[in-house]
């Protein structure tokens, strides 16, 4: 999106899709109670979005397409058809400021970003837990496989013991939020869908794969969204970047040791780096059952997530035939060890753990 100009960029596909996304957002969130109103991409720097009552129409930054991802737009969106709701169909207009009580209710009870400015969703401010989590990973790089394995399962642990402890009288939904991670996809690979059910398996996120528009080449495709507590979303995009870097890696090696000249077998092998790892943490999770921390499902997540998702869509992928090389890829995965963030790697998805 940032190889695009002001200058020659056409707006008329992206406001199709605005167009297309209000219409969606009205049957979903708002029961198709909102009349459309004209939708124009707006050259202000200042405001990401703005809803005008006169005349009546929303505003989108044009910087915000051009510079943003797409799901950030989205959350624009709603924010201002939110605005809308509140004026047109609520008729609060005198009575309260713009985001007033009656605004900041109806963002609650349908998981809408309130806040007056800033990009929705942004990060958490630094969290004492995840730099716990960062110093036992990095003990994770240790040369001694058994300092290694017993760092990443501490850091694990430490993370399962902060979501069974979790202070529900402070649990305000504040702490919720959701994050778009990894590239977004035309079709949707073996182990990309692996990933996402290995994060919503051990990680304490809730994963569902969104339809997105990319600006760049004007298409729809899909980008997997991550939705929890700010601090798991962090530490799942870290393991869903780490994961994908790993999985290249041992593949990289594997050819070398082998022999193998081409990439025909590279999917499977990496479907199977994923299988292997979770397997892993599958054994894992029966020592920390029989130490006490079983984990159970939060409802506040759960209720976060059914706010931004009232319909959810099912994929499917095809899985890859039980073949050597997913059984090489598979051997592997059992031996990832999560370890201290990576600074740099081939993967785009690739981030470090922050502080």
């Amino acid at each position: 999106m940032s190889g695009h100009s002001q200058s020659n960029f056409d707006a008329a596909p992206a406001l199709r899709e605005i167009a297309r996304e209000y219409a969606e957002i009205n049957i979903d969130y708002f029961a198709g109670r909102l009349s459309p109103v004209p939708l124009v991409l707006s050259d202000s720097t200042s405001l990401l979005g703005c809803y005008r009552r006169d005349p009546r129409r929303i505003e989108i930054s044009r910087t915000l397409v051009l510079s943003q991802p797409w799901g950030s737009v989205v959350e624009v969106l709603k924010h201002e058809m939110a605005h809308q709701f509140v004026f047109e169909v609520l008729g609060e207009s005198e009575s309260e400021t713009s985001h007033g009580p009656t605004f900041q209710r109806v963002c609650e009870r349908l998981g809408i970003d309130a806040r007056a400015s800033g990009l929705p969703d942004a990060k958490p401010e630094r969290s004492p837990l995840l730099e716990r989590i960062r110093k036992l990973l990095a003990l994770a790089d240790s040369p001694n496989q058994h300092e290694a394995e017993t760092a990443m399962r501490m850091a694990h642990r430490l993370m399962l013991k902060h979501n069974l402890e979790r202070p529900d009288v402070e649990d305000t939904a504040a702490n919720y939020g959701f994050r778009h991670v990894g590239r977004s996809t035309g079709r949707i690979s073996e182990v990309e869908s692996l990933l996402a059910g290995l994060l919503g398996e051990f990680f304490f996120v809730q994963p569902i794969w969104v339809s997105v528009f990319r600006v760049g080449d004007r298409k729809r495709v899909s980008v997997l969204e991550i939705t929890g507590r700010h601090e798991n979303l962090a530490m799942a995009e870290y393991v869903h970047g780490f994961l994908l870097h790993a999985a290249e890696s041992l593949w990289r090696d594997h050819k070398k040791k082998h022999g193998i000249r081409r990439d025909t077998e590279r999917r499977a092998f990496l479907a199977g780096v994923i299988r292997g790892f979770a397997e892993k943490l599958r054994r894992e999770r029966k020592s920390e059952e029989a130490a006490g921390l079983v984990w159970v499902a939060d409802p506040r997540s759960d209720s976060y997530f059914a706010r931004r998702h009232p319909r959810v869509r099912s994929t499917r992928y095809t899985s890859s035939a039980n073949t050597q090389a997913s059984s090489h890829g598979r051997a592997a995965g059992r031996d990832i060890v999560l370890s201290r963030p990576i600074a740099e790697g081939p993967s785009k998805t690739t981030r470090a753990l922050p502080s």
